[in-house]
C-alpha cells in the first residue's frame, strides 16, 4: 500500500470520524482593514492628490537629508546589517493609501507550513491605465516613487551596494497579517531579489507594543556542523523590531546570512505591511546555500534522527507466528495499553485498516491511569510557563532547562527535546514520564511485535525517537528534503495535549465542525499542532520570484493530516517521498502539544508481501 490519497484535516481514526477543515474567509481580514482605516482615518491628508511633479514627492524629505546617518547605522547594525527608517512617508499619506487599500481591494488567505497570512494586491500588476491603478493613485504614487532611479540610488548608498546595482523590477505586495498569522525564519533569498523592505502600516494609536506580536524577528548566522562552510540561523532570534506605523525596514539579502522571521500576531489589530523587493541583474553567486535551495536539495536523510537503535530485550525478534501475540506479550503490553487495542478481535480490524489506507490512528491509547498522570504533569508545566489560551509567552527560552532543550536551526524546526542520560534522575514531569514509556513501552520488542501484527509489515529492526514539546506562539518543525528517509519507515507518534481525545462532530449538511472545547480547537487547524505528510515535488526550475513566491501555497501535494489529540496514537506508513511536518503551534493553542515521535525500522510494504508469498509456497 502507498500512503493515502486524504487532504488536510483528514484524520484516519480506529473508530472513523474526520473531515474537511475550513479556513478562515477573507473577509475576517478585509473588517480589519477597515477597522484599522477607520481608526486611523483622522489623520488623512486630503490635499495628497494636489502633489507637484516631484516624483519622490511620497517621502518625508527629512528621510533623504539623512543618507548618511542611515547608512553608518544600517552598516553597524547586528546580526546582520540592516535598517530603520522612522517616518518614512510625509504626514498623511499611508493613511489615503490605507483608505484605497480598503474600497479596492480584497486579501487571500493563504497557509503552508512556513507561513500563515491575508494577501492583497500585488503592486507589479498595477500600471497606469489600468482600471485598479486609477482608482489607487496614492498606492501608484509610492510604488513609482520607492523604484525611481533616484530613490534605489539613495537605497542603494544607505545599505552599502554599488551605484547601480538595483533594478527598476517591481516587486511588491499589500499583506496582511491578523491574529495568528506568522511567517518562519527564511533568508528571502530568490533568483535576483537583492534587498528585502517592508513599509509598515500598523496602527498609529496606541502604539504597537511587544506584548502584540507581530515583530520582524533577526537571526544570528552560526557555523553547521556538517559543513563549516555553511552556516545556519540559531534556534532563537537575537534581535527583535517592532512595526511601527510609517516606518521602513530593510536590508540586503544575502544566502545563509539574512535569517528572518515575523512574530505570530498576538493581538486583534492586524499588522498591516507592503512587502516587497529590489532585484539585482543576476541571482547571487552563492545562491546554492539559500534557504529554499537548502530545504530542497538536502540529501535525503541527512537530518533524521540518526541511526537505528535495536528494540531492547534479551529476545531475539522474529516473526510473529501465527499472527498472534503471546501471553507474556499481552501481559506486558496490557500494563501500558487499552485492553482494547490487544484482543485478536480488534487487532484484524486495525491491519485491515491500516492495510487499506496505510494509517491508523487510536485513541485513549494508554491505560486511564497513566494518562492522567500525563495529563497532570503537562497542565501543571504549562500553567507554570502561562503557555496556551492566547497568553503567549515573550520569552523564547520558557520551558528550557537542563533536560528540556531548544532544537533548531530555525529555517527547519524549532522545539525542545527531553534529553535524560542513562541512569541520570528523573524530574517526575512530564518529559520524565514520556521518557520513561520511550525507554519501556516504544522501545520494547514486544511492542515491536504488536506493530508489526497490525501494520502487516513485521516486527520493526530498530527504532529512533524523540520526546517533544511544542510550546503555543513558539514552535514548529519545517518540510524539507532533509527529512526524508532512503527506506520506508513506519511513523509511531504518541501526542499528548488540552482535551479528551475524542473524534468531533460535523454537521452533516455543511461538514462545518462543531463544537468550542479544547478537541474541536485542535481539530479546526487554526491554532496548528497538526503532523501534515505532503509529497516531495520534483521541481528542478528556477525558483521563481515575485510576492507569490514568499506565500506560495500551490506546490505541495498534501496526502494526510493528523490533528494534535490527547493520549492518540498516530501510526503511519511513509515511503521515502513524503515529507512531514508539525504545522506552528499558535498561542491560541490550548496547551502545548507533546509527544513521543518514533521512527521505526521496518520492511516495504512490497518486501512484506514477497515474503508472505515465499512463505505460502513452502
Amino acid at each position: 500500500s502507498k500512503p493515502p490519497s486524504k487532504r488536510a484535516r483528514t484524520n484516519n481514526d480506529g473508530g472513523g470520524g474526520g473531515g474537511d477543515n475550513d479556513r478562515p474567509g477573507e473577509g475576517e481580514c478585509d473588517k480589519i482593514i477597515r477597522d484599522v482605516d477607520d481608526d486611523v482615518g483622522g489623520h488623512s491628508n486630503k490635499n495628497n492628490n494636489n502633489h507637484d511633479n516631484n516624483i519622490l514627492d511620497p517621502i518625508s524629505p527629512s528621510v533623504l537629508q539623512r543618507s548618511g546617518e542611515l547608512a553608518t547605522a544600517y552598516r553597524d547594525a547586528s546580526p546582520f546589517p540592516h535598517g530603520m527608517i522612522r517616518d518614512f512617508c510625509r504626514e498623511g499619506f499611508l493613511e489615503d493609501i490605507l483608505m484605497e487599500l480598503k474600497n479596492n481591494t480584497k486579501v487571500k488567505f493563504k497557509e503552508t507550513d512556513l507561513f500563515r497570512v491575508y494577501q492583497s494586491i500585488d503592486l507589479g500588476n498595477l500600471r497606469d491605465g489600468n482600471e485598479l491603478a486609477e482608482k489607487m493613485p496614492a498606492l501608484m504614487r509610492l510604488k513609482e516613487a520607492i523604484y525611481s532611479p533616484d530613490y534605489r540610488a539613495f537605497v542603494e548608498r544607505i545599505s552599502g551596494l554599488d551605484s547601480g546595482t538595483l533594478t527598476d523590477e517591481v516587486d511588491c505586495a499589500a499583506n496582511c497579517h491578523a491574529k495568528g498569522c506568522h511567517l518562519l525564519c527564511h533568508d528571502d533569498v530568490i533568483g535576483t531579489r537583492k534587498l528585502s523592505y517592508i513599509v509598515y502600516l500598523t496602527d498609529r494609536e496606541p502604539i504597537w507594543k511587544d506584548e502584540d506580536g507581530g515583530r520582524l524577528e533577526l537571526y544570528e548566522a552560526i557555523t553547521e556542523n556538517r559543513d563549516p562552510l555553511r552556516k545556519v540561523p540559531g534556534a532563537l532570534p537575537v534581535k527583535t523590531i517592532l512595526p511601527a506605523f510609517n516606518s521602513m525596514a530593510y536590508f540586503v539579502v544575502q544566502p545563509g546570512v539574512s535569517f528572518h522571521s515575523v512574530q505570530e500576531v498576538f493581538c486583534d489589530r492586524p499588522r498591516l505591511s507592503l512587502q516587497g523587493w529590489y532585484h539585482a541583474r543576476a541571482s547571487p553567486h552563492d545562491i546554492e546555500n539559500a534557504t529554499l535551495q537548502r530545504l530542497k536539495s538536502t540529501n535525503k536523510g541527512e537530518d533524521t534522527e540518526g541511526g537505528f537503535e535495536p528494540m531492547t530485550t534479551l529476545e531475539k525478534i522474529a516473526h510473529c507466528e501465527d499472527d498472534n501475540l503471546s501471553g507474556e506479550d499481552r501481559s506486558f503490553l496490557s500494563t501500558y495499553i487499552n485492553a482494547a487495542y490487544l484482543t485478536d478481535e480488534s487487532m484484524g480490524k486495525m491491519r485491515k485498516k491500516f492495510e487499506e489506507e496505510s494509517s491508523v490512528k487510536l485513541r485513549d491509547f494508554l491505560l486511564d491511569e497513566l494518562n492522567a498522570t500525563i495529563n497532570d504533569a503537562f497542565v501543571q508545566e504549562d500553567k507554570r510557563d502561562k503557555l496556551g489560551n492566547d497568553e503567549p509567552s515573550l520569552d523564547y527560552h520558557v520551558g528550557t532547562n537542563e533536560q528540556w532543550k531548544v532544537v533548531g536551526p530555525a529555517h527547519k524546526q524549532r522545539f525542545l527535546q527531553y534529553e535524560l542520560a542513562r541512569g541520570s534522575p528523573g524530574s517526575s514531569g512530564t518529559g520524565d514520564h514520556l521518557h520513561h514509556l520511550r525507554r519501556t513501552l516504544f522501545e520494547s520488542a514486544a511492542l515491536g511485535r504488536w506493530l508489526g501484527l497490525i501494520s502487516g509489515l513485521g516486527p520493526p529492526h530498530g527504532q529512533r525517537c524523540r520526546v517533544r514539546r511544542f510550546r503555543p506562539g513558539l514552535d514548529y518543525t519545517v518540510a524539507h528534503y532533509g527529512v526524508l528517509t532512503t527506506n520506508a519507515v513506519l511513523d509511531a507518534t504518541l501526542c499528548f495535549c488540552a482535551g479528551e481525545g475524542k473524534p468531533c462532530t460535523f454537521d452533516e449538511e455543511t461538514n462545518e465542525l462543531i463544537g468550542s472545547d479544547a478537541d474541536a480547537i485542535w481539530e479546526s487547524g487554526d491554532v496548528g499542532g497538526f503532523e501534515c505528510y505532503i509529497a516531495a515535488a520534483d521541481d528542478e526550475g528556477e525558483d521563481k520570484a515575485g510576492p507569490d513566491a514568499e506565500y506560495d501555497d500551490e506546490d505541495d501535494a498534501e496526502l494526510l493530516s493528523v490533528s494534535a489529540s490527547n493520549n492518540t496514537l498516530s501510526l503511519v506508513y511513509r515511503d521515502p517521498g513524503t515529507m512531514r511536518f508539525v504545522k506552528y503551534v499558535g498561542s491560541g493553542a490550548p496547551s502545548s502539544r507533546w509527544d513521543v515521535a518514533l521512527e521505526y525500522d521496518v520492511d516495504s510494504d512490497d518486501t512484506a508481501d514477497d515474503e508472505k508469498t515465499a512463505e505460502g509456497a513452502e
